[in-house]
């Protein structure tokens, strides 16, 4: 039987992912097998944690944060085109930027209590490395790519949909959800285009009321242009003229 939660912070790591596997409910009556134990290990340990006991480098959750990202798109990309038959791919993508981003997944990922499951080194646990969101949210997707490469994908999808069906319409319906340059690099990266670079091309106006110009370019190529009144300001107008020109809206719709 595992800890409770309270006790798992100093549990030992075989306490640890065998807790997990017990509030996933992974074992179906056949056991988990010990090669799945492993990998599930694996996603809950953190770097701080294999440098500081000298073992191998890839011994974290650091690859399976690769694959998880991809587990994570393709579940939250699913469930956006079943929910939105109607929206279009520029409407999809920015709902998806919100959902997949640090500051949600690290919410998931405490709603599962997950920053007590993971494995630290000493030191990234005095730090309070089990609250840090950059951490949460890269165990998350580690957690979701190893679901995915032991065999319980459905398993994935069932850890999603509940945080999906509570946060997407709010997304929705949030006038923030327009953080274009978040948008513009999640389609850019994924697309393999790289990062959006952003070029401030005019400044204008005295110091107290300045006016900022910018283009942003992917890959070399201009494709939007923005001015504001801060170079943040602007580079989000740049990126929202970007997104219009990727994805522009059929007036007759």
């Amino acid at each position: 039987m595992s800890l409770p939660v309270t006790d798992l912070k100093h549990a030992d790591a075989d306490t640890k992912v065998n807790a997990l596997i017990d509030m996933l409910e992974l074992d179906d009556g056949d056991g988990v097998s010990e090669h799945a134990k492993l990998v599930l290990q694996r996603a809950l340990t953190h770097s701080s944690y294999t440098y500081e006991n000298k073992l191998e480098s890839t011994d974290n959750y650091e690859r399976l944060e690769f694959l998880g990202d991809a587990v994570l798109k393709l579940v939250v990309s699913e469930y956006l085109l079943e929910l939105f038959p109607h929206y279009r791919e520029g409407e999809l993508t920015k709902i998806r930027s919100v959902v997949v981003s640090d500051a949600m997944l690290s919410d998931f990922a405490r709603q599962l209590n997950l920053g007590d499951y993971m494995v630290f080194g000493p030191n990234e646990a005095k730090q309070g490395g089990a609250n840090k969101q950059s951490s949460l949210a890269c165990c998350f997707e580690a957690l979701l790519g190893a679901l995915f490469f032991t065999g319980y994908f459905q398993k994935a999808r069932e850890i999603l949909h509940p945080f999906l069906d509570e946060e997407v319409p709010r997304v929705d319906l949030d006038p923030t959800k327009q953080n274009y340059k978040a948008t513009l690099q999640e389609y850019t990266q994924g697309e393999g285009l790289g990062l959006p670079e952003y070029q401030t091309v005019k400044e204008q106006g005295p110091s107290h009321r300045r006016i900022f110009t910018i283009d942003v370019l992917v890959a070399g190529r201009v494709i939007g242009s923005g001015s504001g009144k801060s170079k943040k300001e602007a580079q989000q107008a740049a990126a929202q003229d970007a997104l219009d020109n990727l994805f522009p809206v059929d007036e007759d719709e």
